[in-house]
């Protein structure tokens, strides 16, 4: 469920407002929009961060994932704050408002993006996949543990689903994985990762 506030700002003014209340807020096309995920997803995304964060460090790569985030598309007055970011340091001093703000907006900073589906997936689906790719971001993971999204995204009969986008020659190539599928990413090649695992996390 989300709540749109009534603060019509710009993202610089977003920026300065975000008040530090425990809570999360994303800027769309100048609406201040309060994030209200579900303790299902919340789940769900926390499992995925400590799935990552072991195969970062097994791996030994230069990758963090912070706990807040915000991440500045292309599109004017907007800010996104994905479930999970994974961030490259080796490049994050590149980033002009990274120490001020928390704040990125060169794709090549983040390897992958995550977003966990809820009421708004239209968002995932559309907005953010667009403006993600446009960024140049390498792999974006939707997650629909729900089947919430259209059909023309997740095929018939819906299902829950994990749609993985990998960026090739400027464009999302997408692969939908189902139950007992295990997933497929470039930039974790030896995650051993399956969307059962995944989906099951949502169980109390």
């Amino acid at each position: 469920m989300i709540q749109t506030l009534p603060e019509r700002m710009s993202f610089a003014e977003f920026v300065e407002w975000y008040p530090d209340n425990g809570r999360r807020y994303e800027l769309h096309n100048g609406i201040v929009i309060e994030m209200q995920p579900t303790g299902s997803h919340e789940l769900i995304a926390g499992f995925l961060a400590e799935e990552l964060t072991l195969a970062i460090r097994t791996a030994k790569l230069p990758y963090t994932i912070p706990r807040t985030c915000l991440i500045k598309p292309r599109f004017p007055d907007s800010g996104y704050q994905p479930d999970i970011v994974i961030l490259n340091r080796t490049v994050l001093t590149e980033e002009p408002l990274w120490e001020k703000a928390s704040t990125i907006q060169y794709g090549k900073t983040v390897p992958l993006v995550i977003e966990v589906v809820s009421t708004n997936w239209q968002d995932d689906y559309a907005h953010k996949l667009v403006e993600y790719e446009a960024m140049a971001i390498p792999e974006y993971w939707i997650v629909d543990f729900r089947a919430l999204g259209a059909v023309r995204y997740i095929g018939k009969p819906k299902q829950p689903t994990i749609t993985v986008c990998q960026l090739v020659e400027g464009e999302y190539q997408m692969q939908r994985f189902i139950s007992g599928q295990r997933l497929d990413s470039n930039i974790f090649p030896e995650l051993d990762l399956t969307t059962n695992t995944i989906f099951q996390a949502a169980q109390m």
